[in-house]
């Protein structure tokens, strides 16, 4: 009985455990099917597939015009090896011709050959010419599997330096880095594509699988307002007034369109090479380039990169006087030609403090407002701030967007630095008024005038008009913001009146084209407090009878024989620079009796051509071809085959004019 007791109490124990291990075989079974299932799926999926990517064609970057392409992704192709499906005694042979083909280190290339992975990259974006070398002894070898050459893409800029702080650039692994290329990464990368092939548990191929293609969705292409041809004649005149003005820091030129907020050009100088990012930008830092330390050398290359336009500030000195006028017209404290209205006798005293006109040695006199700012009198402006307030001076600076960003589609954009309000005292607020202890960007500049140009309202400026869908071509307009009125029709047109005055009469008669009807105002500024550096600018609306456009040249510290004064070295390189933007855009002159006759010239095709033959025909109907050829190249102009150019053939520029030619 004590044996049949004994006999089942042992059955029923392994009736419980065999119970036991069988519930937790099934809690395993559960927990590894409902909680690692998908990631032991994925390793598995892992382990047994070879996939390759396949780099998706980055969009396109177009001016305003929609034909003329600034940033193209070429075809190339990438190199690499699967090293479990080459074998152990061809490993050697492989990498050997793989580092010859491709110039690459043989032993780093061996190492790759022969490590236990199941896919190592060789070689990324490289010509046809070289993949096609490749091809021809991979079957010469009857090398069939191990080695794959896949499509890819290489980001190009035909025209080198053109607007590059604007577009910007792209890394080793083709994502933007700086300006546009980044700003718009997520629209222009477009999207990765696949090359899969199922492989055996050591990672080799199988036989009769095929490879499965999933194709790569080219990115989206940007259609900017920049026009290419405006650009390029701005950074010309730029370069030229930045070098004959010996500018040790350079200089910044934006064009606006008033009407709908287009960046019609935005340059900057020194500007880089877009194909070579990396490299010295200037003679200066070409010939230390090799001495230097790398940080100096991230420095410079930083400062190359970037775009003053919108991340610099600067004091915007007498250029400002139109807003304090603006302000003050709205208001109904001043009127524009009211005869004997003010009196300047050399200098204005505040809170005790007596504040100089730039002429204190030979007082304006009495002056109407349009002859205060013809003359750029500072009390005149003092005494406008003052009866304003400083509550009602700052609200004029926020509809004016002075007090914030511009919001423009472009990376790095600083804002405005002034006091806060409550900290303004009648000193601050004279000094305010005139454009001086403050700073600014450019670009808040010119979109603060573009709202007077436009009859009062502010209108939100923008790079990027229109977005083409990579998948269907569909394009995208980009809606026009308009942030409001800042004042009235009647205030726009009067300060606009004053402004045509400042150019016909005043301090900015360089400034003026023959023939049309230019507004514009002169600035100069010191860079800092007792710096003896020197800011010259000057502001263009365009024609202001009917204005297409709002210019902004700055040259920071001018040093050369023509002095600092904004009349005297900024004015003349906007008037350049207006000489060929207005024709070019086909805007009708005000004067027709004062017009002096310039000779146009249809710009020929010259694509196609040799250097010599392109040089030889420009040179025989007037023009001058501008290109910057390569450090180091060998070819003669016999053998240089021009690949693009702007202005386009049929386009008409003045005789003496430039063409930029990429080779």
């Amino acid at each position: 009985m004590t044996t049949n007791l004994s006999r089942r109490k042992r059955l029923r124990w392994v009736l419980y455990i065999t119970f036991l291990l069988f519930a937790v075989l099934l809690i395993r079974i559960a927990f590894i099917q409902f909680v690692q299932g998908e990631e032991l799926q994925a390793m598995a999926y892992q382990q047994q597939s070879l996939d390759r990517n396949i780099t998706p064609k980055r969009g396109g970057i177009y001016d305003a015009t929609g034909k003329v392409e600034l940033a193209i992704s070429a075809s190339v192709e990438t190199v690499t090896v699967n090293p479990v499906n080459i074998p152990e005694e061809q490993k050697e042979k492989v990498a050997k011709k793989l580092a010859e083909i491709f110039e690459l280190d043989y032993e780093a290339t061996l190492k790759k050959v022969k490590k236990r992975s199941s896919i190592e990259t060789i070689a990324k974006r490289v010509d046809k010419a070289k993949t096609d070398t490749l091809r021809v002894w991979m079957e010469e070898n009857n090398i069939k599997t191990g080695i794959n050459i896949d499509e890819d893409t290489k980001r190009y800029y035909p025209f080198n330096n053109l607007a590059s702080q604007i577009i910007g650039f792209c890394g080793s692994d083709n994502q933007g880095l700086e300006g546009l290329e980044s700003y718009y990464e997520e629209n222009l990368k477009g999207e990765s594509g696949k090359i899969v092939r199922v492989s055996d548990a050591r990672g080799g191929e199988i036989e009769d699988e095929a490879e499965q293609y999933i194709p790569a969705v080219d990115g989206d292409s940007l259609v900017l307002t920049i026009d290419a041809t405006i650009q390029g004649i701005v950074e010309k005149y730029l370069k030229l007034g930045c070098i004959d003005n010996a500018c040790t820091d350079g200089g910044s030129v934006i064009i606006m369109n008033p009407n709908n907020g287009d960046i019609m050009a935005m340059a900057n100088y020194p500007d880089y090479n877009l194909n070579d990012p990396y490299s010295s930008n200037t003679e200066e830092l070409a010939e230390n380039w090799e001495t230097m330390s790398s940080t100096d050398k991230t420095k410079a290359m930083q400062q190359a990169w970037r775009n003053k336009s919108i991340s610099d500030t600067y004091e915007p000195g007498s250029v400002f006087k139109i807003i304090t006028a603006s302000a003050a017209l709205e208001e109904g404290i001043t009127t524009t030609d009211k005869e004997g209205e003010f009196n300047c006798t050399g200098g204005i005293e505040i809170a005790g403090v007596r504040i100089k006109c730039w002429r204190y040695y030979r007082p304006h006199g009495s002056q109407s407002l349009r002859e205060a700012l013809m003359n750029s009198c500072n009390p005149v402006f003092i005494g406008l701030g003052q009866k304003m307030g400083v509550s009602t001076y700052y609200s004029y600076l926020n509809k004016f967007g002075f007090l914030d960003k511009t919001h423009i589609d472009l990376l790095g954009e600083a804002k405005g630095i002034f006091l806060a309000e409550k900290k303004v005292g009648p000193v601050e607020l004279a000094t305010i008024s005139f454009g001086q202890r403050f700073e600014i960007t450019p670009i808040q500049m010119v979109t603060a005038i573009s709202a007077i140009a436009n009859g009062g309202e502010y209108v939100k400026p923008r790079v990027v008009k229109a977005i083409i869908d990579g998948k269907t071509g569909e394009k995208q307009e980009i809606a026009i913001e308009k942030k409001g009125r800042v004042v009235s029709k009647e205030t726009a047109e009067g300060i606009l009146s004053m402004l045509e005055s400042v150019v016909a009469e005043g301090t900015g008669k360089n400034g003026g084209v023959q023939g049309y009807a230019i507004g514009g105002k002169t600035g100069t500024s010191e860079d800092g407090v007792d710096t003896n550096r020197y800011i010259a600018s000057f502001l263009a609306v365009a024609p202001v009878t009917d204005p297409q456009l709002v210019m902004l040249v700055v040259l920071y510290n001018p040093t050369g024989e023509g002095g600092h004064g904004g009349g005297g070295v900024a004015a003349p390189i906007a008037s350049q620079i207006l000489s060929e933007v207005l024709p070019y855009l086909k805007v009708n002159q005000d004067y027709q009796d004062q017009v002096e006759v310039v000779e146009t010239i249809e710009v020929p095709e010259l694509r196609e051509l040799t250097l010599k033959e392109a040089e030889k025909q420009a040179k025989e109907i007037g023009l001058e071809l501008d290109y910057t050829l390569t450090e180091g190249e060998e070819r003669s102009k016999e053998e240089i085959t021009i690949k693009e150019q702007t202005p386009k053939p049929g386009i008409k520029v003045n005789k003496g004019s430039k063409i930029q030619i990429e080779i």
